[in-house]
Order: structure tokens, then C-alpha cells, then sequence
């Protein structure tokens, strides 16, 4: 296996549900050794969440499950003196610290950024939130839906007449986890020029704004409100779901180039020289006349023939998908995306399918190194593990 870039970083990881525990899932599969912190008898909410009943009242749910293989588990109460003292252990032995909590609850136990810089002074703590640390809504409870809906992203999801509409996953949860995960990392780096630690600050808002990019930034800068297009791409056109024999396909034709490609694998090079779709601002001003000319032609065919017969042609297209189906595509199997590994608890034949990070180091996947923990799995370790944190160079 390739050598993993974050191997020998040592994280505490307080963290509960998605944001956090993602952030975290992405640090162990790049190499960290990430003990996970839960409250005794109770741990990680995500362990109770899930589509399966019985995993669910097992305490390990299958959103558990999908983000912490190959974590630790041990219990700790923080209001517990022997257990903040275990935990003064552990911090003063981590590279990093991740929490998710509301804003300052982990201060208000007695644990600020100062408090943990004293103990450590090159420690990376990270704290995730919905809305950052500071302001006038850094108190305010935050899920996924509600960061969506604020950031301006549900708004613009969907058609006109369906606006405004979820996200179908949890995609600020994601995205202030790989935001952290990023900031994390940078840290890490910064760290090795100047041999101190970091206070990151992670606002799942401002994560979620900053993604939406050209959405933000044609009405910061162009002064043009993003309205819900639905599959269309405000762009360019054609550029968005079309409808093949058998059903619907993505297809990108944004450049010229690709537009004149597309009219003439379709059968319609007349389109060219029309003079509704002669420029990009023609087509777009004339989107829906294009697009049923199209879809007339499209129908003639299946998608997957379309898809490799425009891609053929530098027209880049392809099916819409299930997510059963996506997952079984021979490129992620190419790729060696997903992780096989065993079933948390006393020995069986269950195997899970996870999925990775998206990233090849040296031509290989990052997988996780073990399965999920159960709740403590790791408690009778702990002492184990402190010494060997505290050791320099172990």
C-alpha cells in the first residue's frame, strides 16, 4: 500500500452525526489514527440512524457505520473527574482535535481554545459548527436543511414552480467536513514551518455559500439574482437533462465546438445554421425551442448509446443513474473507490462496503484500516494508547 500522508497524526475526535465524523473519516483514510471520544452508555447520535431497526437499536446504524471505520471508540465523561483527567492525557499527546458541538460548549466544560493551547501548545483544534463561533447566530441549532435553506442553495434547487427544494443528501453536512478536513490538513503543514498549533473555526454556512460559487458570485458580481432552472445549465445551452428512448441523459455542450458536434451526431446539423442558435446568448434566449428539437431527435435512441456515441464525439454526456446503479459503474470499481471490510463485533462472515475519498496516493486508494468501532470497543486501551501517544516518535 502507498504511504498514507497523514500516518503518525493522532486525532481526538469529539465529534456526533456527519459534519464531524466526515471530517475525521477523510483524516483516517489519508493515515491518522483517530480515537473517537463518545459519552458513556449513550455515544455518537448516527449510531442510532439509519434505515435498518435492528442495526439502529445495536448502536450502529448505517449512517454510523459509513463514517468511522477504522476509528477507535473509548467512553469518557467530561464531567467525570477521572475521565477530563484521562482526557488531559490524550490531549496533551494529540496532534489534532475536532468537535462539532453547538459554539463554546466545549469552553463552557472547561476546555477553551486556551485552556487546550496551555496543555498543548501545538495542538490543531477544529471546532465545526453551523454558523462559526462568533455572531448572531453562533448559539442558533443548525441540521443540514436549515444551513441549506439559509445559504441560499434550496432556493435555487428545483424549477420555478418546485423551488424551493433539499438537496436530495446532506450536502452542507459534507461540505463543512471536507472543508475542515481541508483546514485540518493545512494546519498540519503550517505547523511544520512555525511549531505552533491552530484555532480553526468551521461555519457549515459560510462552507455552503463558498461552494455555490458562480451562483454567489453572478449576483455579487454581476448583480444577477441565480433563479431555480431546474436540470438546465444557466450557462451555456443545450446544457442540461435531455430524454433518450429509454430515459433521461445529461449532456454539456457549452463550447461551439460541442454544440456543432452534437446537432451533427443526432442527425440535425440544420440546427447550426439556424439563426435562433447561432450564439451561446441565442441559445440560451432560445433554450426551450432547442431543447424540444433535441429531445425529438434524442428519442430515437437509448441513453447509454447516446452517451457513448457523444462522448465519441468531445460532446461530453451520460445517463442519469440510481444511486444502486451508480455505485456498481465499472469506473469506481477501475478505480478500487470502495473499501470491503468486516462487520463491527464478534466474529462473522458480514462484510460492509464503504465508500473512500475520492483520491489515489501513489496509484492507490486510501481505504480504512479496520471496521467501525462499537461503543467503547477500545475503553480497556485507553492506557495503552495514552502511553503510546505520549512517546515521541511512536
Amino acid at each position: 500500500m502507498a504511504h498514507r500522508p497523514l500516518a503518525g497524526i493522532r486525532v481526538l475526535d469529539l465529534t456526533n452525526v456527519l459534519a464531524g465524523p466526515y471530517c475525521t473519516y477523510q483524516l483516517a483514510l489519508l493515515g491518522a489514527e483517530v480515537l473517537k471520544v463518545e459519552i458513556p452508555g449513550v455515544g455518537d447520535l448516527a449510531r442510532r440512524l439509519g434505515p435498518d431497526p435492528e442495526l439502529n437499536d445495536a448502536a450502529l446504524g448505517a449512517s454510523f457505520l459509513a463514517q468511522n471505520a477504522g476509528k477507535k471508540s473509548v467512553e469518557l465523561d467530561l464531567k467525570d473527574d477521572d475521565d477530563r483527567a484521562a482526557f488531559v492525557e490524550l490531549v496533551t499527546a494529540a496532534d489534532v482535535l475536532v468537535e462539532n458541538f453547538r459554539a463554546g460548549v466545549l469552553a463552557r466544560i472547561g476546555f477553551s481554545w486556551e485552556r487546550l493551547r496551555e496543555l498543548n501548545p501545538r495542538l490543531v483544534y477544529c471546532a465545526i459548527s453551523g454558523f462559526g463561533q462568533s455572531g448572531p447566530m453562533s448559539q442558533a441549532p443548525a441540521y443540514d436543511q436549515v444551513i441549506q435553506g439559509l445559504s441560499g442553495m434550496m432556493s435555487i434547487t428545483g424549477t420555478q414552480e418546485t423551488a424551493p427544494l433539499r438537496v436530495g443528501f446532506p450536502i452542507s453536512d459534507s461540505l463543512g467536513g471536507l472543508t475542515a478536513a481541508l483546514a485540518v490538513t493545512a494546519a498540519i503543514a503550517g505547523r511544520e514551518r512555525h511549531g505552533r498549533g491552530s484555532f480553526l473555526d468551521v461555519s457549515m454556512l459560510e462552507a455552503s455559500v463558498s461552494a455555490m460559487g458562480w451562483a454567489v458570485s453572478n449576483h455579487l458580481v454581476g448583480g444577477v439574482p441565480p433563479q431555480a432552472m431546474g436540470n438546465q445549465n444557466p450557462t451555456a445551452a443545450p446544457s442540461g437533462t435531455f430524454h433518450a428512448a429509454d430515459g433521461p441523459l445529461n449532456i454539456a455542450a457549452n463550447r461551439q465546438e460541442q454544440f456543432e458536434s452534437l446537432c451533427r451526431c443526432v442527425g440535425r446539423p440544420e440546427l447550426v445554421t439556424d439563426p435562433r442558435f447561432a450564439t451561446r446568448e441565442q441559445r440560451k434566449e432560445h433554450r426551450d425551442a432547442l431543447n424540444a428539437e433535441l429531445d425529438d431527435a434524442l428519442r430515437a435512441r437509448p441513453a447509454l448509446v447516446w452517451e457513448h456515441e457523444l462522448n465519441r464525439v468531445g460532446v461530453p454526456a451520460a445517463r442519469i443513474l440510481t444511486v444502486p446503479q451508480a455505485v456498481e459503474l465499472d469506473q469506481l470499481a477501475h478505480r478500487r473507490f470502495f473499501a470491503d471490510v468486516r462487520f463491527p463485533g464478534p466474529a462473522t462472515d458480514r462484510r460492509l462496503r464503504l465508500s473512500g475519498t475520492g483520491v489515489l496516493v501513489d496509484g492507490e486508494p486510501m481505504h480504512p484500516v479496520g471496521a467501525p468501532p462499537l461503543l467503547g470497543e477500545h475503553n480497556d486501551e485507553l492506557p495503552e494508547i495514552t502511553r503510546r501517544w505520549r512517546k515521541p516518535g511512536s
